[in-house]
C-alpha cells in the first residue's frame, strides 16, 4: 500500500521538472533569438551621398595620480629599463590635452557602409607584460589573433561578452578565437602579471573609432540622418586591490581594482556630402 501511496506523488514532480526544462529551453531559445536579431539589426547599403563626422576627446582640469602600479614578477621582461612601476594605461592625454583610447561610435545606426574596421585592432601581443594595443575593436563573428613577444609565460583571461583563458608559454604563436557575441570585453593576466589590462568591444557595425594620441576620431561614409555619438571610456580610476591568485606559483597576489566606465553623449546631424563635427570635452568631476 505505501508503494500505491507513493507512486502518484512521483508523476507531478516529474511533471514539474519537465515543465521547468522546457521553460529553460524556451528561455534559451529566446535568448538565441535576441542575440540573432542584434546581430542582424545592422544592414549594408551603398552609400553614395555620406557625410563625415569627425571631432576629439580631450581632457580639462587636474590630472589625477597613482595611475602607476609596481613590477612585482619577472623584472627582467616587464622592466627593462628598472623603473620598479608601470604604467596602467588607464589614461592617456597627450600634451595638447587629448584623450587617447577613447572609443567614439554611432549609437543604433541601422545601415551604412561594410566593415571597414583597422586590422590593427583585432591583432593582441603582450609585449615587456602589457597587451598592445590597449584598446581592441573586433567586428561580431571575426577572429582576434594573439600572440607574445615576451620570454615568460603569460595568459589572456578574458570575461564579459567572451569568456576565454588562454596560456601563452611559447613566443610569437598565433592563437585566434572568434567573437561571436557583441559587447564589452575585458582582458587581463592569470599569470602574475596583475597590472596588464586591456579592453575589447565586439561591435556589429563599422562605426566606431579609437582615438589617437590626439584625442581624434573620424567616421566617414555615414549616411545623412540624426544620430546619437557617444564616447566611452573605460574609466581610470583606481579603487583598490582586489586579491587574486598567480596560476602558476598558486600564492596569492593583488591585483588593481578599477573604477567603472564612463561614457558621454551627443547628438549629431548629417548632410550629404558635408563634414560634421563633434567635440568632446571629459574630466574627472
Amino acid at each position: 500500500m505505501v508503494g500505491r501511496q507513493d507512486a502518484p506523488a512521483a508523476r507531478p514532480w516529474g511533471k514539474t521538472m519537465r515543465r521547468a526544462f522546457q521553460t529553460i529551453f524556451f528561455l534559451i531559445l529566446c535568448l538565441a533569438a535576441a542575440t540573432a536579431a542584434f546581430a542582424q539589426n545592422y544592414q549594408v547599403i551603398q552609400v553614395t551621398d555620406g557625410g563625415t563626422i569627425s571631432g576629439t576627446v580631450k581632457w580639462a582640469g587636474t590630472l589625477p595620480h597613482n595611475l602607476d602600479f609596481p613590477i612585482t614578477k619577472d623584472p627582467q621582461v616587464c622592466d627593462p629599463d628598472s623603473r620598479k612601476t608601470t604604467d596602467l594605461e588607464r589614461l592617456i592625454v597627450g600634451p595638447k590635452g587629448g584623450v587617447a583610447n577613447t572609443i567614439v561610435y554611432l549609437k543604433d545606426i541601422s545601415s551604412g557602409k561594410a566593415m571597414d574596421l583597422p586590422e590593427q585592432r583585432r591583432h593582441l601581443d603582450q609585449k615587456q607584460c602589457h597587451y598592445v594595443p590597449h584598446i581592441l575593436l573586433v567586428p561580431q563573428n571575426s577572429a582576434l589573433a594573439m600572440q607574445s613577444s615576451d620570454a615568460t609565460l603569460h595568459t589572456i583571461h578574458m570575461d564579459g561578452a567572451a569568456s576565454f583563458n588562454l596560456p601563452f608559454p611559447f613566443q610569437n604563436q598565433v592563437t585566434s578565437r572568434t567573437m561571436s557575441t557583441p559587447g564589452l570585453v575585458h582582458l587581463h593576466c592569470n599569470g602574475g602579471h596583475v597590472w596588464m589590462n586591456a579592453e575589447m568591444m565586439v561591435v556589429t557595425h563599422p562605426y566606431y573609432a579609437v582615438t589617437d594620441d590626439s584625442g581624434q576620431f573620424e567616421f566617414t561614409n555615414v549616411p545623412p540622418g540624426t544620430y546619437q555619438i557617444v564616447a566611452w571610456h573605460e574609466g581610470w580610476g583606481v579603487l583598490g586591490r582586489q586579491a587574486t591568485y598567480d596560476v602558476l606559483t598558486e600564492k596569492k597576489v593583488d591585483r588593481p581594482l578599477f573604477s567603472e566606465p564612463k561614457t558621454w553623449e551627443k547628438s549629431v546631424t548629417v548632410t550629404p556630402n558635408q563634414p560634421s563635427t563633434v567635440n568632446f570635452v571629459v574630466s574627472a568631476k
